[in-house]
């Protein structure tokens, strides 16, 4: 993959940043400085990479497959925009995965890409970055990144961050561990809630934190959230970012989808037919956290770890792949 040119006048960097995640691939394409994150181009598959990865403990050859059709679908997309750096980032499932260095070895191998497995406390310090950049406000914010295999929870003031945990908590996790039945069964739902307090209990025991005054909750769950609540078809990033869900919102919408088949969910608009297996999972989670951390609202972002790891690769003095 070749680099482009060299930065841009005025200090700024295009940067692609492809971010395999346990549930969706992802593509961000953006001129870079200090200040700003241009999105020259954004794609979003679900691509399922962590699919059995909790109970067989590796990456399927399917969906190994499918992760690679993906990115070199992205990499069409994004050579002719020539960036200056190109980085690719992997998270939960491949953590998880007893045979993630093969994955990577193999994307190095068809692509060229150098691919990054982050730390649970990098992908934190990389959400925060990026669902915070820019803004002015410092009182204590929590930010909730809620993905297929995982929950990063940071908690930061400004550019600090006071406290961050990685729970073994997310939407494809959670749906092969407790949600069986079609809909799910109240129990179900119930006792996926309490392993979620669980893990929240375990991560704050003997923390001493300032009470967040606001939360930031980025990735597929609440986007989708922000979505269904206004009716949109097609989805518009610009109507969701910054959007604000109340707790009780959506506790309504958990009622709703989790009454509902599959095949129903597939059908509501603003949810995208391949999030529907997972985003009854992925409200629980949610749900859990805002009582555990008494927030009764959300901002919904659309800026979250791809704009964190745009923002370190424009940083660098050298490309990161």
């Amino acid at each position: 993959m070749e680099p482009g040119s060299g930065n841009k006048a005025g200090g700024s960097a295009r940067v692609a940043v492809v971010d395999m995640g346990t549930n969706s691939t992802r593509l961000l394409v953006a001129d870079v400085n200090e200040t700003d994150v241009r999105e020259i181009e954004r794609r979003s598959t679900v691509t399922r990479l962590g699919r059995g990865v909790d109970t067989a403990g590796c990456l399927a050859a399917e969906a190994i497959e499918e992760v690679c059709a993906t990115v070199a679908d992205y990499i069409e997309i994004y050579r002719p925009l020539k960036p200056e750096h190109v980085i690719a980032i992997a998270t939960s499932a491949v953590r998880d995965a007893s045979n993630s260095s093969a994955f990577i070895a193999e994307l190095r191998e068809r692509f060229a890409l150098g691919a990054a497995v982050l730390a649970g406390a990098d992908e934190a310090r990389l959400t925060y970055s990026g669902a915070t950049h820019g803004r002015t406000e410092r009182d204590p914010t929590l930010v909730i990144d809620i993905g297929g295999g995982s929950t990063e929870l940071i908690l930061g003031s400004g550019d600090e961050v006071a406290f961050f945990a990685s729970l073994q908590a997310g939407v494809v996790r959670h749906t092969e561990r407790y949600l069986s039945a079609d809909p799910p069964q109240a129990d179900q739902l119930e006792v996926l809630a309490d392993n979620v307090h669980d893990l929240i209990d375990e991560a704050l025991a003997g923390q001493t934190l300032p009470t967040a005054k606001r939360g930031i909750a980025v990735a597929g769950t609440p986007t989708s959230l922000a979505a269904i609540h206004q009716e949109l078809e097609p989805y518009d990033p610009t109507a969701v970012h910054g959007y604000r869900l109340t707790r009780d919102a959506i506790q309504h919408l958990c009622s709703e989808l989790s009454s509902m088949t599959l095949s129903e969910r597939q059908k509501v608009t603003g949810l995208h037919v391949n999030r529907a297996p997972t985003i009854v999972a992925g409200i629980v989670i949610l749900i859990a956290v805002m009582r555990a951390f008494g927030l009764d609202e959300v901002e919904v972002s659309e800026h979250d770890i791809l704009h964190g790891a745009a923002l370190q690769a424009a940083s660098a003095a050298t490309p990161a792949a």
